[in-house]
């Protein structure tokens, strides 16, 4: 069985709000706190318990890359290509040269997705060996923990734009009523996206539409 100094996974890939974060944990499985699973498993006390003394930790090393909405919306890329560069962001903080990650493949192909991390990591000067599984976070704590510590980062830059913006915005998925009661009420009052909306996402441009229609309907 393959011995792994690193684990990553990304969330965030789906919502219509916010960015995509991803998490690299860099430690002796030993030293995991227990109770480390796939994020989506867990409830949020139990999440944030365990990102918090993965953090606290002096045995544990956390990284955190961050993908934009301005990034995600760039008709240039695609959202495999943003999976490796969120990844490769995370594992950049915390990879020392000859270190093996498992990484949540965000690939149909999980030895072209490796490659791709690796390679990515290797332009900021660091040899890594890489692994990718798809269900990673499921199979393996350290990648568990990654994901983890990606799910709260990215619910409390959620929770951070509540504040921005003084409105419950929701989860930010498409299929939240308040994420979508949120968009439609800021787009009726300035016939526009939030900074936070990832315009290209179909739910944006569903909402414009009726906002571009209903001005010339009144027009």
């Amino acid at each position: 069985m393959a011995t792994y100094q690193i684990g990553v996974d990304e969330a965030g890939k789906g919502p219509v709000l916010g960015p995509m974060v991803a998490a690299a944990v860099r430690a002796d499985e030993a030293d995991l706190p227990d109770g480390i699973d796939d994020s989506k498993r867990l409830s949020e006390s139990t999440r944030e318990s365990i990102a918090t003394q993965l953090r606290e930790s002096p045995a544990v090393a956390v990284g955190v890359g961050v993908v934009t909405t301005d990034e995600i919306d760039d008709p240039e890329t695609d959202m495999n290509s943003l999976t490796v560069a969120a990844q490769v962001r995370a594992l950049s903080d915390v990879a020392e040269d000859g270190d093996h990650a498992i990484v949540d493949a965000g690939d149909v192909s999980e030895s072209r997705f490796a490659r791709r991390v690796a390679d990515g990591v290797a332009k900021s000067g660091i040899d890594i060996d890489v692994t990718a599984e798809h269900g990673a976070d499921e199979s393996n704590r350290l990648a568990g923990a990654a994901s983890v510590v990606a799910k709260v980062e990215r619910d409390s830059r959620i929770a951070a734009l509540d504040e921005e913006y003084d409105a419950d915005i929701g989860s930010g998925y498409p299929s939240d009523p308040t994420t979508r009661e949120f968009l439609a009420a800021y787009v009726d009052a300035t016939g526009e996206v939030p900074p936070c909306a990832r315009r290209s996402w179909s739910t944006c441009e569903e909402l414009l539409t009726a906002a571009e229609q209903s001005g010339l309907d009144d027009f």
